[in-house]
């Protein structure tokens, strides 16, 4: 059988010492992976792999990448748009949609396979990795007493809390794989859910049962975009690699662009059903958005009397109506129902919704001559976007995480020791 260290050590002329250098264990164990006599670490396994590729990629011509990472609860890619900017490469990609997967494969050039429920793949069948992303869902924890699991003699620690929701499945990965980092993206409100125990219990969880340097920071999307979202990361590290979430620098939401930034201009040229052209429209003018997109006099009505029930009571609910000069709310993926949340003003007839084309760009998706490939249904397209990230604000956290992603891969004495041990006992 093929001693797989051997092979990368040789290919990659690495020495003994050259390996128990780098990762900081004794000459000895080195040579029992290098010999077979134990199995190698499979972080070490990892790096002489990545440093066979860059050389055969750098022979070939073809770019390079500073860290992997994997893609959970994937969407339609935002968090990796984010971190392939910042020079990372996707291993592995998790998403249980059908038709976002659709569209992650427009989009990405996706060189594996695109596994569906995160439940059923088992944490060793998923590639070893630098950072762990995941923009979770944030179900309902159901958190028992821990009088009555002693009472039937199960264990109560933070794993055990956390089990059968899809938060455990991030906990079971990061513990198997122990990658050199992690971000996971949520909802605001995730620090009061369930009056803060679920918010105990995630850190809890990572900060005491994984051992990692955890930080929460919720930043709001508005610096970037002109659409108000507020969202929750949680970044770690498997070393205290003395990063400071509190200190990174973000656009100030006070300054951002407006609506005009990522509505249909009139000199732009016509796309697909989202636009129409002169001579479609019978109009002597730019091209226009496609009349669709205009509310009829029925939804319109039903929204108008809706809000004004509301405010006679006292309550803020109603839609948000918009001109090229203001900042929207945040888009949600019940858009595709009435589109209440974002209408835009017209000039003599009723609002219209947002585009699916103006949807993408109000997420960030698209940037500059870069347009995202939007291949399904506008239902579908609005439900995509409404449950994904800002793009600009993922890459901006990608970048503030990189350094210290790179100084995390480089340190490893924790794992020294645990390979110390584990020798010292057979």
């Amino acid at each position: 059988m093929e001693n797989r260290f051997n092979f990368l050590r040789e290919q990659n002329c690495w020495s003994i010492d050259d390996v128990a250098g780098c990762f900081g264990v004794s000459t000895d164990i080195v040579a029992r992976w290098d010999s077979g006599a134990c199995e190698a670490d499979p972080e070490c396994l990892l790096e002489l792999e990545n440093t066979l590729k860059y050389k055969k990629n750098f022979d070939r011509g073809l770019p390079m990448h500073d860290f992997t990472f994997i893609d959970l609860f994937a969407g339609i890619g935002g968090v990796r748009k984010g971190f392939e900017a910042a020079g990372g490469k996707c291993v592995f990609t998790s998403e249980w949609d059908t038709y976002a997967q659709q569209t992650y494969r427009d989009n990405f050039d996706v060189d594996h396979e695109i596994a569906g429920d995160i439940t059923e793949v088992e944490a060793e069948d998923i590639p070893a990795h630098d950072v762990l992303l995941a923009g979770f869902p944030c179900q309902p924890f159901s958190i028992a007493g821990v009088s009555k699991k002693n009472a039937l003699g199960r264990a109560h620690g933070f794993m055990d809390k956390a089990q059968g929701t899809l938060f455990f499945d991030v906990l079971r990965i990061l513990k198997h794989h122990r990658p050199a980092a992690f971000m996971l993206e949520n909802v605001k409100n995730l620090r009061s859910h369930n009056k803060g125990d679920t918010f105990r219990t995630i850190m809890g969880a990572l900060q005491h049962e994984l051992g990692y340097h955890v930080q929460a920071r919720v930043i709001d999307g508005k610096g970037y975009v002109p659409q108000h979202r507020e969202r929750i990361f949680i970044v770690g590290f498997r070393q205290n690699v003395g990063f400071d979430f509190d200190a990174c620098k973000f656009a100030d939401p006070q300054n951002g662009p407006t609506l005009e930034s990522i509505l249909h201009a009139p000199g732009e040229l016509p796309e697909a059903q989202y636009t129409l052209a002169p001579e479609d429209t019978g109009v002597n003018e730019a091209s226009v958005v496609n009349a669709k997109y205009t509310l009829s006099d029925k939804l319109w009505k039903y929204l108008f009397d809706y809000a004004a029930k509301h405010k006679a009571k006292g309550n803020g609910f109603g839609f948000g109506l918009c001109g090229p000069e203001d900042k929207a709310r945040t888009l949600s993926a019940r858009y595709y129902k009435d589109g209440s949340e974002i209408l835009i003003r017209q000039d003599g007839k009723n609002p219209r919704r947002l585009t699916p084309r103006e949807c993408a760009r109000l997420m960030g998706f698209d940037c500059g001559e870069e347009k995202m490939k939007i291949t399904v249904s506008d239902t579908r397209a609005y439900k995509q976007f409404g449950n994904s990230v800002v793009v600009p604000v993922i890459k901006e956290i990608a970048w503030h995480m990189k350094p210290y992603v790179l100084k995390s891969m480089e340190a490893k004495p924790e794992r020294a020791k645990i390979l110390s041990e584990n020798v010292a006992a057979e």
